[in-house]
Order: structure tokens, then sequence, then C-alpha cells
């Protein structure tokens, strides 16, 4: 049997799955992702929590690529790898769809039972009074504040970053609260930060109630999406795994299929017509 004709009938034979996401699902959106072939870092390591929240510096730097890097990651539309998912659970074959991704593609491509894991770049949140607003508010405050970067252009970095090495951030002026004065973060999970427990115990409660588990685009280099294809083989459920190079979980799957999501879905998005 091909890969191909091999991760159909993994998914015909499995009715309810659970299905796992990562960066390389939009990679062919034009948003980058973290790591190479073999699992390693391509570019400095994001930004950490503790980073952000201590240093204003910090933040000066995180929110000037930001002002940048959103006219890329805010215009990304879905590919067919978003499409064949959304298909996947329009055919009632997707128990719950748990997605490491920030960019909300799954759901512009349909997918209405997702789970955000590490939350939603589209927002963003006072850490002081819990006041939220849409990104693109933020973008318009930044704006307004720094006039002479909106010209600027840099290479494209993950998550809506870019890459603006050599740029001076010390005059970058970045908004308060403007509710309470209180420290602006995207609603994103930053490395160094823990999921919410609520987010987590309801993908946990998928998993129990799915079959098998569908890994699409994602090295499980962290720990927040790995611990599920490790709850999954002990409880005795196959685990099947798209992705270009290598993942954690290798010595763990069931099936493995290395190509780009959206040649590996295709077959989904052809059933029906």
């Amino acid at each position: 049997m091909t890969a191909d004709s091999d991760l159909k009938d993994f998914i015909e034979r499995h009715a309810r799955l659970f299905v796992l996401t990562g960066a390389g699902c939009s990679t062919n959106s034009g948003i980058p992702d973290y790591r190479d072939g073999d699992g390693q870092w391509k570019r400095t390591q994001p930004v950490t929590y503790q980073a952000f929240m201590a240093g204003a510096a910090t933040r000066q730097r995180y929110w000037a690529r930001s002002l940048v890097g959103w006219r890329h990651i805010g215009t990304a539309r879905p590919n067919p790898a978003h499409r064949a998912l959304a298909r996947l659970e329009s055919a009632g074959r997707s128990e719950m769809l748990v997605t490491q991704n920030v960019d909300r593609l799954h759901q512009a491509a349909g997918s209405a039972d997702v789970i955000d894991l590490h939350g939603r770049i589209d927002i963003v949140r006072c850490m002081a009074c819990d006041h939220v607003l849409p990104r693109e508010a933020m973008q318009d405050a930044l704006t307004r504040l720094n006039p002479g970067w909106t010209g600027r252009d840099a290479a494209r970095a993950p998550d809506g970053d870019a890459d603006l090495e050599a740029a001076d951030f010390a005059d970058f002026a970045v908004p308060d609260c403007a509710r309470c004065g209180g420290l602006l973060k995207p609603d994103v999970v930053f490395f160094g930060e823990s999921v919410p427990r609520d987010r987590v115990e309801a993908a946990f409660a998928h998993l129990a109630r799915a079959d098998a588990v569908l890994v699409v685009g994602t090295s499980l280099m962290v720990r927040s999406g790995f611990r599920f294809v490790e709850a999954a083989v002990a409880a005795g459920k196959p685990v099947a795994a798209v992705n270009l190079g290598r993942t954690r979980a290798d010595a763990l799957l069931t099936l493995k299929v290395a190509q780009p999501c959206e040649t590996a879905l295709a077959f989904l998005l052809m059933e029906g017509k």
C-alpha cells in the first residue's frame, strides 16, 4: 500500500478521531514553523512568559516585531490541509480537533469543534483586569503610537513575529490597558507558561471518547501536545502522524506519513465529489 492509502485506511477504520495539529498544518498558508526536520529550532527560541512579564524592553521588542508581522498572519487564509480536516469533521469522523496553532485557520476553514490549546493570536488580554480586545485594535494603537514603524518590512517568523534583529526598540511605545493601565499580552500561551487547566481537561475528556489519534503537522517536541499521544498509547489507542521530519513520538506511532499535510490529506477533499 502507498502512504496515502495507508492513511486513508487508518481514518476509515476509526470512527472517532482525536486530531492534534501543529505548525506544519499552516506553513502552506504562509506562516513559518519553528523547527527543522530533526525537531531542532530553526531560529532563536521564542520569547518566554517570564521575560515578557518581567521586562519592558522585552515587551517593546515583542510588540514592535508583532506590529510588522501582523500584516502577514492577520491576512493568512486556510489551505487545503485545514479544509481537509474541516471535511473530516463534517463527515462526523472527528471527536475533537486540538490545535497547538494560534492562527484560528481551522475555524476559518469551517471546523467548529476546536480546542485552541495555546490560545488565540487574534485577541489581546490585560494581565491585570482580564479585559480583552481584538488584535486589530492593538494594531491600531501600536500604529498610532509608532507611525515610523508602519512602513517597515521584514522576513516572516512564526505566529505573527517578524525578523527585526538589527532594529533599535528603545523608543518603541507599547500601549497599556485602556481600562486599568495594566500590561497587555497576546492571549496565547508563551513558552514557560502553563496551558489553562480547563483546556487540558477538556482535551483529555475528548481523547477518552476517541478511538484513535491523528497527528498533523507537529514534531510533538512540546510536552503540551506530546502528552496526548502518550496517554493514547497508554490506553491502547493507535496513533497516526503526518509530519515532515522526526517527531518525539516516532517510536509510539502506528503509522507515519512523511508528506506535506495538504498532500497527505488531499483524499479527504476528493471524497464525495
